[in-house]
């Protein structure tokens, strides 16, 4: 059952540069087949429909993408979400200084949410991960929690420390090296959260020199930053799960060799 208390928030505002060229916006790559409620059975399956689909499974009653102009491929493949069972609404971001600025261009439309996120090129298991996320959160009251993942190669994600309850206690973005075995790839959060994110970036967009154009701020930044301020942020380790990201070539790679269908 959907709750109308429950958002996806997707970014899909990156320029996929480390695919390039390719001939469509990599959240519609077709990495699998799956079935379509029109064309059957065996339909290409596009990236982000499995980030689509972890959502509506877990309740939400609908999602934003969040865009970058000109990748209105997009919005034409998956319109109104019919065909994934998610109603869909599209917002083109307007700040280019990374995911949390691309997320916050839905504040008006979240604050006061439960928020489900992830990346849509990043694919992942088990199916009810998000549904174990927001078990998490109501169990604890935490403000964020996280799903983290065993990662062979730090460098290419946000590593997150632990204490032995699950709190997370610091967060390294994308590491040279570490003994951690976590990374996190998904998140779900509350209102406080979306109230931190947003106050921080106006924060950080206030003190931005404007002749400065390759300023970027990750998710992992955002928060370590809510965790210094006193955020409760938990996790779930999905050990036995799995975790790719097709944004590299390598990666991709692989996933065309893995099953997800």
């Amino acid at each position: 059952m959907k709750n109308t208390d429950i958002v996806g928030l997707i970014p899909a505002a990156g320029l996929g540069s480390r695919l390039d060229p390719i001939p469509c916006s990599k959240e519609l790559f077709p990495v699998g087949l799956g079935p379509h409620p029109e064309h059957g059975e065996a339909h290409p399956k596009v990236a982000a429909q499995y980030l689509l689909e972890h959502m509506q499974r877990a309740g939400a009653s609908q999602a934003y993408m969040i865009l970058r102009k000109g990748k209105w491929d997009i919005p034409a493949y998956f319109g109104d979400g019919s065909h994934v069972g998610l109603p869909l609404a599209y917002l083109v971001m307007r700040h280019p200084y990374g995911t949390p600025f691309t997320l916050d261009q839905a504040y008006d439309f979240v604050q006061g949410k439960q928020v489900m996120f992830g990346f849509p090129d990043i694919l992942f298991e088990p199916a009810d991960a998000f549904l174990q996320l927001l078990q998490r959160q109501e169990s604890t009251q935490a403000d964020v929690v996280l799903g983290a993942f065993p990662v062979a190669r730090p460098h290419k994600w946000d590593m997150v420390d632990l204490s032995k309850s699950g709190q997370v206690t610091a967060i390294y973005p994308k590491p040279e090296q570490s003994a951690l075995r976590y990374g996190w790839a998904i998140a779900c959060w509350g209102p406080s959260f979306t109230q931190f994110m947003h106050q921080h970036l106006q924060k950080v967009i206030s003190e931005i020199n404007p002749s400065v154009t390759d300023f970027e701020i990750s998710m992992g930044k955002v928060l370590q930053a809510g965790i210094r301020e006193g955020l409760s942020v938990q996790s779930v380790c999905f050990d036995k799960g799995t975790c790719l990201d097709i944004g590299t070539p390598e990666d991709l790679r692989q996933v065309l060799r893995t099953s997800f269908c």
